[in-house]
């Protein structure tokens, strides 16, 4: 049975005469009017503007959650003297702090809050600042407070007032202030105030970086296929889309089915192949598996109109048939990151349908094919923002790295935007802690116009793949055909796909299945290579025919272990494949999968 069907709210409280029928395929707004071309044309231009001014923000969605707050709140007493309450509280709770110059560490009587690594060193121990610490982060937690709890708040417009009133507070954060913040005045102090003179030189380097697009120092200490991307192989394939990378053998004999990894296209592939010490590329082949990497096209202008049925067939599709063309084998493993792995679960719903059974297993991490419950990007999807954003789109036919990495960098902005300008314009100290993953983090990409619209569209805003209405080759697709095994990993700390949403695979795939909880984030924690400090995992194997566990319950019940994820991969993927034969051929002798060039290839370099 489809787990679907017995474990969704919404499919248990319908009205058993209803029929659900599959909607057409989702195209741009920008498309879809009725609207004669000039006059949408203007609006799309004055949508485009406002996108610009506002970062791609869309200020009705902003409005409108405002006004469900307010009004809400205004007709709420016993919330306002809840806040009216709670805010006396904090302030005889800071006066007495601020006259007897207390701690604040809960031992005078007053409350004691979370650890907070903005304030940790120990001169915000001393007073006023420990006060000024105190002051501040109660101020952000009863705006928290103010936003959230009221009654007949839509939870989607909760979550982004109590976001975007965290976000103000946080801007006004003494440590963000060189007059408030006693690292930044001892430092002023020791160097006589060079360190704001060099970090006005940073400031100075890094807008002249923004506008002519110079590289700093810290990132030129990397470079793709001199220190990253460094696994030797070939390019054996390549059409308008992808280059497929070959990477030679480093064992005697391999697994006869070759892995194929298929990597978001957002960033570039080599987050899975970064310096020697990680990659997940060279732990595989150590391992005796035979490598194939999907390495992604940086689209411009001309590609606009590429979709999500072109990085389908030409990524996803023409990669397999040229893995196993040049291998012999007649299956073999796929792996999928993050939208990749999106991607890669769509492919296998479609090839299941279709009765094609060249996959031998199917593994995703840090993927998703249910979005309900998306984390904060959930917060930036709704009709108004994709419509928004693809007014933005329209323009250039893309959207550029610097637009997604706003949104990105907004949602952890005390890590991503305070602490950096802090670090650089305030100590005045050169960014040259730079390390490989933050070089890969730094070299983006562009979305296509068309990809991109699809995407916000039909899986994020109507959740189609999870609700039966996503369709490839005119026909819907389900993820519960999938038969083969499937290996699935989430991580702690992701706030790009939320272990609890990539656990919701368990809802709708019917057939066996070994979950991974990874320790990390949507990065780092896949990129965990055996050895690397402070790592630990939770593994779990779930039968095709076994009742369903809440997330919560799974992580209760299964223990972590020590160590890094991979070496568990490398097991199962072994207890998957055949006895182990001579390598493949790389790439083939002529024609269409003949070697075109080395390993990294072109389309990792484009810019």
């Amino acid at each position: 049975m489809d787990r679907r069907f017995k474990t969704t709210p919404a499919a248990q409280n319908a009205a058993p005469h209803l029929k659900v029928v599959p909607a057409t395929p989702a195209t741009p707004a920008t498309e879809r009017s009725d609207i004669p071309d000039f006059y949408q044309s203007i609006d799309q231009k004055a949508h485009a503007a406002v996108a610009k001014a506002t970062s791609g923000l869309s200020p009705s969605v902003l409005g409108e959650a405002w006004m469900d707050w307010a009004v809400h709140l205004a007709i709420s007493p016993g919330k306002q003297l809840h806040l009216f309450e709670t805010a006396l509280s904090n302030a005889q709770t800071l006066f007495t702090q601020a006259i007897s110059g207390a701690s604040g560490n809960g031992e005078d009587g007053t409350t004691a809050l979370s650890p907070d690594k903005r304030f940790a060193t120990d001169k915000w121990q001393q007073y006023p600042f420990n006060v000024w610490a105190k002051a501040h982060q109660m101020n952000w937690q009863w705006w928290q407070d103010a936003m959230t709890d009221i009654h007949g708040v839509a939870k989607p417009h909760e979550d982004l007032m109590a976001f975007v009133a965290g976000l103000s507070v946080d801007m006004t954060a003494p440590s963000n202030f060189a007059l408030t913040n006693p690292d930044v005045i001892s430092a002023t102090r020791e160097e006589n105030g060079k360190n704001l003179v060099n970090g006005m030189k940073n400031l100075a380097r890094d807008i002249d970086q923004k506008i002519h697009g110079h590289h700093t120092k810290s990132a030129e200490n990397f470079e793709v296929g001199r220190n990253l991307a460094t696994t030797p192989g070939k390019v054996i394939f390549r059409n308008d889309l992808i280059e497929l990378i070959q990477y030679i053998p480093v064992t005697q004999t391999v697994h006869p089915e070759p892995i194929l990894i298929v990597p978001a296209w957002i960033m570039k592939y080599y987050i899975l192949d970064l310096s020697p010490e990680n990659s997940f590329v060279g732990f595989l082949l150590a391992q005796g598996f035979t490598v194939f990497m999907v390495s992604w096209k940086n689209p411009n202008a001309d590609d606009r109109d590429l979709g999500m049925d072109d990085y389908y067939k030409l990524g996803i599709m023409d990669a397999i048939d040229a893995a196993l063309a040049i291998t012999g084998a007649p299956k073999l493993h796929s792996v999928g990151y993050c939208l990749g792995g999106t991607l890669l679960a769509i492919a296998a719903a479609a090839m299941a349908r279709d009765k094609d059974t060249r996959l031998a297993s199917v593994s995703l991490l840090a993927a998703q094919v249910d979005f309900t419950e998306a984390g904060p990007l959930r917060l930036f999807i709704s009709e108004s923002e994709v419509t928004m954003i693809e007014d933005m789109m329209a323009e250039t036919g893309y959207l550029s790295s610097d637009q997604m990495a706003g949104a990105f960098a907004l949602l952890r902005a005390r890590d991503l935007i305070c602490a950096p300008a802090i670090r650089s314009y305030l100590l005045g100290k050169e960014g040259n802690n730079t390390f490989d993953l933050m070089a890969w983090n730094a070299d983006a990409t562009r979305m296509p116009y068309r990809m991109h619209s699809q995407y916000l569209r039909e899986l994020f805003l109507n959740n189609d793949l999870a609700e039966g209405r996503y369709r490839v080759g005119k026909k819907a697709v389900s993820v519960s055909d999938i038969r083969v095994p499937i290996f699935a990993v989430g991580t702690e700390q992701d706030h790009v796909a939320p272990w609890h949403s990539v656990y919701k695979l368990h809802l709708f795939a019917d057939t066996d299945m070994t979950f991974v909880l990874a320790s990390g984030g949507h990065n780092a924690g896949i990129v965990s290579e055996p050895g690397h400090k402070n790592r630990h995992f939770r593994i779990a194997d779930t039968a095709f025919d076994a009742p369903f566990r809440a997330p919560d319950e799974w992580l209760e019940s299964t223990k972590p272990t020590e160590g890094s994820w991979w070496t568990e991969f490398a097991k199962w993927l072994a207890n998957h494949s055949s006895k182990q034969i001579a390598p493949p051929p790389l790439g083939a002798r002529s024609g269409q999968y003949a070697s075109l060039c080395d390993a990294p290839g072109t389309y990792v370099m484009q810019k």
